[in-house]
């Protein structure tokens, strides 16, 4: 009984140390910061981002319940706000975007770039 006890107070032991902490901090790309003069557009800094993060699901015809297709400008450029507000939540809240993690605060930095500038295409 008290080695069942020994193995289990173990386990329990390395798993909280095995935990790691997110913090926003972690999330900052500190070696790649945004150029402040650099115009962003769709076809050069967003839609690398909506192919690598979004299409998985976003795709034409939308797969694993995803209500609508992101394949194309006029796509994007429509749900622009929607979608930085969404996948600046944090992960594992409700409506968290994209289900499998929050994308690095760089690569949001540059989709708000993007709208900043004015959603240009090329």
């Amino acid at each position: 009984m008290k080695a069942s006890k020994l193995i289990i107070l173990s386990l329990f032991t390395l798993s909280i140390y095995s935990c790691s902490y997110d913090s926003e901090s972690d999330l900052i790309d500190a070696d790649d910061p945004m150029d402040p003069n650099l115009i962003v557009n769709y076809t050069d800094n967003v839609e690398p981002i909506i192919q690598s993060a979004c299409i998985g699901c976003h795709a034409s015809p939308p797969v694993n319940g995803a209500p609508f297709s992101l394949v194309s400008f006029e796509q994007v450029n429509q749900r622009a706000s929607a979608m930085l507000n969404r996948m600046s939540l944090q992960s594992g809240s409700p409506g968290a975007m994209p289900p499998s993690g929050r994308l690095p605060q760089s690569t949001i930095d540059v989709f708000e770039q993007w709208i900043d500038d004015g959603k240009l295409e090329d």
